[in-house]
């Protein structure tokens, strides 16, 4: 019997022990497969490089959305000067659309509003901006009751108005030879306003039909284009602006 328990025991000495009590769904560690993954070795998120320059991309567009949404808190609370707010902001609406024009990046981005869903980001006020195009400076200047209105006797209000009549005069070309897709239009209109808010921080007649179109131009593709019956529109609109323009300096 002795001899017979002593095989039992060898027999048992030869299988493999687990250090806790088998369950049904028991866990058993592959020791091949654990002496293959090296802890220190940096994981790839991406196997190409343009994979990676488009994760790259997308990570800086969302990082200069919570940027403009940041800017703009601190301009409300009158904690960053007019003159840093502007510089920074029109910095970066830059470099938003200058990301969103390679295609690959806007097909991957889709529209601000999927992409802030996506992403579970919250950006209201970043998200008007970018709806806007431009900087609150631009879009809205406090009129100065102590700031009277500029004489070309000045000359460098003189300079500043020959300037502002040009861009209304180029803008106005530009419709009239055709020129009617976004990427043409939207960088001559943002001249106009702020060569006229160069001139003058008073409102005037038909200002808000400027800042309209840049919203209605910002708000399409690049290559989008104007139909004729808003290109008359247009033309119309910036027309009367002009002259109401011109009436602020009588």
């Amino acid at each position: 019997i002795s001899h017979i328990d002593n095989q039992a025991n060898a027999f048992f000495m030869m299988i493999p022990r687990q250090g806790y009590a088998p369950t049904p769904h028991s866990y058993v560690p592959n020791t091949s497969l654990s002496a293959s993954i090296n802890l220190d070795e940096e994981v790839k998120l991406t196997n190409t490089r343009a994979e990676r320059n488009l994760q790259e991309s997308l990570a800086e567009l969302f990082s200069i959305i919570i940027t403009i949404d940041e800017l703009e808190k601190a301009f409300l609370k009158d904690a960053i000067p007019e003159a840093e707010y502007t510089e920074i902001c029109e910095r970066s609406l830059r470099q938003y659309k200058a990301l969103l024009a390679v295609e690959t990046i806007a097909n991957e981005f889709g529209d601000l509003e999927t992409f802030k869903a996506k992403w579970d980001l919250e950006a209201p006020r970043a998200t008007e901006r970018i709806r806007v195009g431009m900087p609150s400076t631009t879009i809205d200047r406090a009129p100065s009751a102590s700031t009277p209105a500029p004489s070309a006797s000045n000359n460098t209000s003189g300079v500043l108005i020959l300037e502002a009549t040009q861009e209304f005069i180029t803008f106005l070309d530009a419709v009239k030879l055709g020129l009617l897709s976004k990427d043409q239009l939207h960088p001559l209109l943002s001249d106009v306003i702020q060569s006229v808010n160069r001139v003058t921080d008073q409102d005037f007649e038909n200002r808000g039909k400027i800042v309209q179109w840049l919203i209605t131009l910002n708000q399409m593709r690049a290559t989008d284009e104007l139909s004729e019956q808003q290109a008359r529109e247009l033309e119309l609109d910036i027309q009367q602006a002009y002259q109401g323009f011109r009436r602020t300096l009588t």
